[in-house]
């Protein structure tokens, strides 16, 4: 336990998070008196993994198709669609992130992009920035829910839970945030008269739109389909995620230059390295901790304490919600998925389950101060501060926590697809 407290005290003092496991690592060797060679061996073997190769395909494939104009094509489908709606704009924003997420599944690029085009949109129209700038955070942070996901990928390949089952278990949780985040924007519109597009587009718009982001929408069902009928793995999906994002991006819309290539490739490069020093490291630390079974301690504490399997839900999502305030998403599930896992195994709660539950939870803090990724995203885009920002966010936190207890005490909201489809 003494190392998990050393480890919380280096975060809040601001240590890097790969640093912090790093550090709390080397001691836990030196003090267990083991050679440093198993340092290098515990980080090589942490990394090594067929399913995580995954990550930079999709990374890529996301870069891909922001380059080649998808966005655009989205928000102009998703206005087409309920433009005309009070708080209009405000509805689209989400819907669009909604359907981007089912193509990048990474909350950052979800609100960099729709942001990017949404926000001055907004603001030409009267909404606050105050007001866009949250929801647009807000509305990315499904982007890790709706597959592809990254933390989905990284859960299962931990929990030795069905990467397939995981991505068909998001879509609802995913689509029940995008509801409440919309219904709230309704709500607000209305009192604030924030207005939609002047009439309800024609079904000639709503076709046209519809057919120019049909390719960008149908790479979902593309990637899950071919999973879960076995004709290639989850690793070998993101590869097709990537070639199928060229050749619409190049040929198709046009609008991927091959001159652009190079800086899609670096980012993704950038963006790899970040999550895979955290695995590689988390790695490390999660054998050190085994060895010393914490698990086993922290799991014991528990359920000593707490006899009741729905008490212990809630408690580990109060202890998710605040650890995600200052723990990104990629780090904070490879800390806690080996702690929690034989608590809920020994509960009997569902891993599928319990796996999206972890998922939502830590996305919420992606537009969480302190830490709030998103929320510095859609902050530089509207130009206003975090601290401006809060009027607004508190509430649209508060839906996103309700949503999160509808999917932590409602199992089916994420078990019913797995199970019908099978």
């Amino acid at each position: 336990m003494a190392l998990i407290i050393l480890l919380f005290g280096l975060f809040i003092v601001g240590v890097p998070i790969c640093f912090s496991l790093g550090l709390i690592s080397l001691y836990g060797v030196a003090a267990a008196g083991y050679p440093l060679s198993v340092i290098t061996q515990r980080m090589f073997t942490g990394a090594d993994s067929i399913s995580l190769i995954a990550i930079p395909l999709f990374i890529l494939a996301g870069g891909l198709m922001v380059q080649g104009g998808m966005s655009r094509r989205i928000v102009d489908f998703a206005d087409a669609l309920i433009g005309h709606f009070p708080s209009g704009l405000a509805m689209v924003s989400i819907l669009a992130c909604m359907f981007f997420a089912a193509i990048t599944g990474s909350a950052i690029a979800a609100t960099a992009a729709i942001g990017g085009i949404m926000i001055p949109l907004m603001k030409e129209k009267g909404y606050e920035n105050t007001f866009s700038a949250p929801l647009l955070a807000c509305g990315g942070s499904i982007g890790p829910v709706i597959p592809p996901s990254i933390p989905l990928l990284l859960y299962g390949t931990m929990a030795s839970v069905s990467i397939g089952k995981l991505f068909i278990g998001g879509f609802i949780p995913g689509i029940i945030m995008g509801l409440g985040l919309m219904v709230y924007s309704y709500y607000v519109g209305k009192k604030r008269h924030y207005v939609g597009r002047e009439q309800k587009a024609p079904a000639g718009e709503v076709l046209k739109t519809g057919k120019d982001a049909l390719l960008a929408l149908i790479m979902p069902v593309i990637i899950i389909g071919g999973i879960m009928s076995g004709i290639f793995t989850a690793t070998e999906s993101g590869a097709i995620a990537c070639v199928y994002s060229l050749i619409i991006g190049i040929f198709v819309y046009r609008e991927l230059k091959i001159k652009s290539l190079w800086g899609v490739f670096i980012d993704c490069a950038k963006s790899t390295g970040q999550v895979l020093i955290v695995v590689a490291f988390a790695s490390l630390f999660t054998w050190i901790i085994t060895v010393n079974q914490v698990p086993q301690q922290v799991s014991a504490l528990l359920t000593e304490n707490i006899g009741n399997k729905y008490l212990m839900l809630l408690v580990i999502n109060a202890v998710l919600l605040v650890a995600g305030t200052f723990i990104d998403t990629t780090s904070a599930l490879v800390i806690f998925t080996p702690l929690f896992l034989p608590i809920v195994q020994g509960m009997g709660i569902d891993l599928l389950h319990f796996g999206l539950v972890m998922t939502v939870n830590l996305t919420i803090g992606m537009c969480t101060p302190p830490l709030g990724v998103c929320l510095f995203v859609s902050g530089t885009i509207a130009e206003v501060s975090l601290k401006d920002q809060m009027r607004d966010l508190l509430p649209m936190l508060a839906v996103l926590l309700i949503v999160l207890l509808i999917i932590t005490y409602i199992p089916e909201t994420v078990t019913f697809l797995p199970n019908l489809i099978g």
